[in-house]
Parts: C-alpha cells; structure tokens; sequence
C-alpha cells in the first residue's frame, strides 16, 4: 500500500447501531425504572449468552417462522465445526438455562434478562438488526394469576415511565387440540377464499396459517375479519383460565380489549397471550408481547413445567419516551474542578478524591493534547459539564489554603463564589447540593 493513500475508515454494520453518551441518561432512567418495577415484584436476573446452539431456536420457535426461515445470524464455529447463532430473542436460552441448572427444583420462579437480540431484518425506525429486549419469565406457575400479573407489571411500567398512550391488547389461542380443530376450519375457509389470498397468505396456508390473521393487506381484510375464531374453540379449561385473567386485570382496573386476531409469531405460545400496542410510532405499533408457553419446557426434554413471559422493545420504548417529551440533559457531575499550575494541579486531585469519598460525582480537568487551558476555557468546559459547582484553584489559592467554590447553575443567586478551606470544602459542597437539590439524591451516597 502507498503511503499516499489514506486508509479506509471502517463503519458500523448496517442495522447495528452505537448508542451514544448523550443517549445513556435515557437509557439509564428506563433500565433503573424496569429493574425497579421487576424487582418490586420480586424478580431475579438471568443473564444467558449470546450465542446459543442453532438448534435450541429451530426447535423452539419452529422452523417455519419468519424467524428462522429468514433472520437469523447463523454461522459454523470454525474452531470445531458446531452450528452457532447469534439468539433473536431470549426465552428459548432462559429455559435451556432453566433446564440445564435445574431451577425449578424446589420452587417456580420469577426471573428477568435484559439484553441484545439479532435478527437480520430491513433496519427501520424503531428496529435495528442488533437491538435490545427486557423481558420476564415467570416458570412453574400454572394459574391465571401470574399472566395478570406480568400484565400489571408491564402497565406499573408505564405509568412510572409516564408513557400515556399504550393500551393492552389481549387473546386466547387455547390449547393445541383446540388450536387444530381452529386451524383445520380455517385452512378450509381460507382456501373456499383462496382468490383473495395474496402471495405471502398462499404460502403460509399450510405452514402457519394463523399468521394469516396478522396480514396488513386492505384487501384481505374483510375476508379476513370474517374467518372462523379461535375463542369459540375454546374449552372448559382454557375459556375458565381465559375467563381469570380478565377478572383480576378488572378488578385492579387495567383496561384491555380482547382481540380475537392476536397471535403470536412463536410456536410454542398457548393460552393467554397479550401486546402492548401504541399509535405513536408509525405502523410499528407493538411495544411489548407476551404469553403463556407451557409446551416449551417440554420442547426441550423437561417434565411438563407452565410458564409465562413477556418481551419489550427497548429502542422503540425510548422513542416512545421522547415522542412523550421526556428530555433528560447528559449531566456529567457535580463539581468540575479547575487549576492552573503544577502545585494547584496536585491539590486539585487530592481535593477531587476527597469530594468522590463523600459521594460526589466529581470531573477533575485535565489536559489535551493542546495543553491544559486557560482559566477561561477550563470554566467554558466546567459550564458544558453540567456541573452543579466549580471549584478553581490557582497560585493564589494555593498561597490561601483556601478554593473558590462557584455556583454554577442558578442565574439567580448571580453565580455566587465563596472562598473554603481545602480542607472543608467536601462538607461546604455536600451541604449545599444536598440542601438545595433533592433531585440528587438517588446519586450521592453519603459516607456521614
């Protein structure tokens, strides 16, 4: 290579993106929120790997989903052959997880994951090709009072998010005798319409034929709403199950609609299953789903174990935070510490440490490769840092012992300065940031 040429910048992979530092406040207050909602509800964490057998997902989700048909980062591990994938969502690895540790031994349980999912699909708003999911999983529970909760949760969720405009949808599919009769009545209902069936619904008609029912399609919409529903298969069991979901979701006031079209892309739903829908973002409307699994343990060589689950769209959650208004200012501390000098700069890192022992988030400046900067751009900087205070030591305060503490935010106490003893000057800023901002609170844990 010449030494002329510039070399290549390399990207990001298409559909897979950075989140950056002015993003993580947004971030932060969501996963704080979910991981405070989920724990009130006693739930514990699971953290699965990303990359799980290829077989786990074929065998799980069934090999004629979208999913593993078309969107799966699958790959030969070439150190020894085994096939590898990168997991499109979580509950598949949280029961092999389940299963494997074998967690359900003496009780149920309720956990929670959070993390990147892959899918190869056409990036769009809201949807990216690595994004992330929250989800729940609730395994060993057999009753309809664990479905509503995991309903309730998510609703707390919202409310503490202060997102308005999420309503709940919820279905039945029942159980798979109930589903066959369902799905043998369809098939011949759709095919005595077979001329209004478009491409995608000829070629689902015998492999998954439900899915069906979710077509977008304006002109299959009224053949569509006409077919045979699922409810009405429904026996004593699953329509009693059903029929206790709604009554405790009524009796705490959560509002839903029951929607006789809802279906899941997965295999091995049963039951209840409901969606989170919102009108905000586009035609992407879904924010979280979820239902009941009971089959899936079984799927994987366990004893018959019920269980229950939702998964939420991180990203879109968030764009449906900010199409809410929610504005959150990366502030980076609360005092920015400022110097001029050698002797300055050592006291001002010693002074830096003491203020991070009290529990302060402190940003100590320091140089770049332009040097260390004017006191003028030092406090540019302090301004930009979203810093609470500064505190400026220079020759002269040196010589003092003594800081200038200035208030940074606040036009209206005109940007007051007091001089402090080094010595003292954690104390003096505890109290006044605690004094007079309770918003920090959550964030500077005293050590008194």
């Amino acid at each position: 290579m010449s030494d002329t040429k510039k070399t290549e910048k390399i990207v990001g992979v298409k559909g897979m993106n950075d989140i950056l530092p002015a993003d993580a406040p947004l971030w932060e207050l969501f996963e704080n929120t979910v991981h405070t909602v989920l724990k009130s509800y006693g739930f514990q964490q699971i953290r699965t790997p990303i990359v799980e057998p290829t077989a786990l997902f074929a065998r799980g989700l069934g090999a004629v989903t979208d999913i593993v048909e078309k969107e799966m980062y699958s790959f030969k591990d070439t150190m020894n052959g085994d096939d590898l994938t990168l997991r499109p969502e979580c509950t598949a690895g949280v029961v092999r997880s389940v299963l494997e540790h074998n967690l359900t031994y003496d009780s149920p349980k309720r956990l929670w994951y959070a993390g990147p999912m892959f899918r190869h699909e056409r990036p769009q708003r809201g949807r990216y090709r690595q994004f992330h999911q929250i989800g729940a999983e609730a395994i060993g529970f057999a009753g309809p009072d664990i479905d509503a909760e995991l309903i309730m949760m998510c609703q707390r969720l919202w409310d503490d998010l202060g997102l308005q405009d999420v309503r709940l949808e919820l279905n039945s599919i029942g159980d798979a005798e109930e589903r066959n009769r369902h799905r043998a009545d369809l098939i011949a209902y759709f095919e005595k319409n077979a001329d209004v069936l478009d491409a995608e619904a000829q070629k689902r008609l015998h492999t998954n034929p439900l899915r069906i029912l979710d077509t977008k399609n304006p002109t299959m919409q009224e053949m569509v709403n006409a077919a045979p529903k699922l409810l009405d298969y429904l026996g004593e069991e699953s329509r009693a199950h059903f029929e206790g979901v709604q009554k405790i979701l009524r009796h705490n006031a959560i509002p839903f609609t029951i929607n006789p079209r809802l279906v899941r892309g997965m295999d091995y739903y049963n039951r209840t299953v409901f969606e989170w829908v919102t009108d905000q973002l586009g035609s992407q409307g879904t924010v979280c789903g979820g239902g009941r699994y009971d089959p899936l343990v079984e799927m994987f060589g366990g004893k018959p174990t019920p269980a229950c689950g939702f998964a939420m769209g991180v990203e879109r959650l968030l764009e449906l935070m900010k199409a809410n208004g929610e504005q959150l200012s990366p502030n980076q501390c609360d005092v920015y510490l400022v110097h001029q000098g050698d002797e300055a700069q050592l006291q001002a890192s010693g002074v830096a440490e003491r203020l991070r022992d009290a529990g302060l988030d402190v940003v100590l400046h320091c140089a770049s490769s332009a040097g260390i900067g004017s006191f003028k751009s030092q406090m540019k900087r302090a301004d930009s840092s979203g810093a609470a205070y500064a505190v400026i030591i220079g020759e002269d305060e040196i010589a003092k012992g003594e800081a200038i503490v200035k208030e940074m935010r606040g036009a209206e106490t005109g940007g007051n300065q007091s001089s402090v003893a080094f010595d003292a000057i954690p104390d003096y800023l505890v109290d006044q940031i605690v004094g007079h901002d309770h918003s920090h609170d959550e964030h500077v844990h005293y050590h008194h």
